[in-house]
């Protein structure tokens, strides 16, 4: 973490507005199709309620991806689109610079989050784009949370950054 007495760290600690939930989803298993949802319960202990990896990695208990990097995603496929079914994260964001979330504590809906690392690609990504698709996610593929606060998150939901050191 950066030191916020420095120009740097206050930069990076400058104000960002707030994005929005446009996708939530769920793995129910492993390799199982993804779930769009409407409405999620996020779980302090166990992570997304719903999701394979419920509990098992308290790094890694919700992902973010943006929207906007979907449409970069498509572009170096050269591919209109891509659906978050075939990228597995989570929850899809809209308007609101991911990476500015690092080392941060992020509210949405009821949820209290703290990211925790990117999340980098894996290798389904060459199954689910054919050649290249991994590549074509490398530095696109989000962010990893761990739940500080559970509670139900919502499509159209705001995502906030919270100032460093509030409370829970």
């Amino acid at each position: 973490m950066l030191n916020p007495d420095t120009p740097l760290g206050r930069l990076t600690a400058s104000p960002i507005p707030p994005g929005e939930v446009v996708w939530i989803g769920v793995r129910p298993e492993r390799k199982a199709p993804m779930q769009a949802l409407e409405t999620a319960e996020i779980d302090e202990a166990q992570g997304l309620v719903g999701d394979h990896y419920l509990g098992r990695s308290r790094k890694r208990q919700v992902t973010l991806i943006a929207s906007e990097h979907l449409a970069a995603i498509a572009s170096y496929l050269g591919r209109a689109d891509v659906s978050p079914l075939d990228l597995r994260r989570n929850i899809v964001t809209r308007g609101i610079n991911l990476l500015a979330l690092k080392d941060a504590w992020v509210q949405i809906g009821e949820a209290v989050l703290e990211t925790t690392q990117e999340c980098h690609p894996c290798s389904r990504m060459e199954a689910a784009f054919g050649p290249g698709g991994y590549n074509a996610v490398r530095g696109h593929g989000g962010l990893t949370m761990r739940v500080v606060r559970g509670g139900r998150i919502r499509l159209g939901d705001a995502i906030v950054r919270l100032p460093s050191g509030s409370a829970v």
